[in-house]
């Protein structure tokens, strides 16, 4: 082979290993920026996946998600949230305001001992009831009992007064109304129980439904507003004309029928 033969083989091996090279190190370059692109996509996954994690975990549940629901008001209501409730006869001249809280042990001794005059005195025409339902034991005591029970008690207004004003006789009763330390009103499954010994209530699907999905979560939680607006500081608290209604020590609240007729007449002449 001549000299000029052998030189240039050299030289087109150099330029075909030169191109190879060039091809190989394209290569290295997009396999490169192929793994960094999807790193970068890995990363930013999993930094998508923490924050979505994150906004779930603080996402609201429970109840601090049913200030932020609609706000449902029941039937048989008035005022602008629907958190007036007033039962009686039209014509009677005077309205006696009550504030209980579900979960109370006293107002289910009121209930248990003079509900029943209550009950009839409304039906007499003596005076109006104005229902204000109260959940500050819920704030005192571990669990959320008063916050469901009111809400259930929303739902049995949305169907008549008179379902309203039995089941809440029912839940105070003694067969039904827990310790004030067992959150059992938290059970939707334990209300609908109750709501079962009241005719209008019992086998009621348009109701249960309304307690299983919170309907009236949001109106309990303005509901029980009035409570604090108002400065109540326990329950049962009755009041007429403005003026408390107490037992014989002029402190506590009337917790039998004698007392009771015997402040409420006061009140009435008042």
């Amino acid at each position: 082979m001549s000299k000029r033969n052998s030189q240039t083989a050299k030289t087109a091996a150099r330029e075909r290993l030169r191109q190879e090279r060039e091809r190989q190190a394209k290569r290295d370059k997009a396999k490169r920026q192929v793994i960094v692109a999807a790193s970068v996509v890995a990363v930013l996954a999993a930094a998508g996946g923490i924050g979505y994690a994150v906004v779930q975990a603080n996402k609201p549940t429970g109840w601090d998600a049913a200030r932020n629901k609609p706000l449902v008001k029941p039937g048989n209501t008035t005022g602008a949230d629907g958190t007036t409730v007033v039962i009686g006869k039209s014509t009677a001249q005077k309205t006696l305001t009550i504030y209980e809280d579900p979960r109370c042990p006293i107002c289910a001794d009121f209930e248990q001992k003079v509900g029943p005059t209550v009950k009839k005195d409304v039906d007499d025409g003596k005076f109006k009831l104005h229902y204000v339902g109260a959940t500050f034991l819920d704030k005192n005591l571990p669990g959320v009992g008063s916050k469901n029970a009111l809400s259930a008690l929303g739902a049995a207004l949305n169907v008549s007064p008179e379902a309203f004003l039995e089941y809440k006789a029912a839940m105070y009763s003694t067969k039904w109304h827990p310790n004030e330390t067992d959150d059992k009103f938290k059970d939707d499954s334990y209300l609908i129980q109750i709501a079962d010994t009241v005719p209008a209530l019992k086998g009621n699907a348009a109701f249960q439904k309304d307690v299983k999905n919170g309907t009236y979560d949001r109106w309990a939680l303005e509901e029980a507003k009035i409570f604090d607006k108002d400065g109540i500081k326990g329950t049962p608290t009755l009041k007429m004309d403005g003026k408390t209604l107490t037992g014989a020590d002029g402190q506590n609240p009337p917790l039998s029928t004698a007392e009771f007729d015997k402040a409420l007449d006061a009140a009435l002449k008042g």
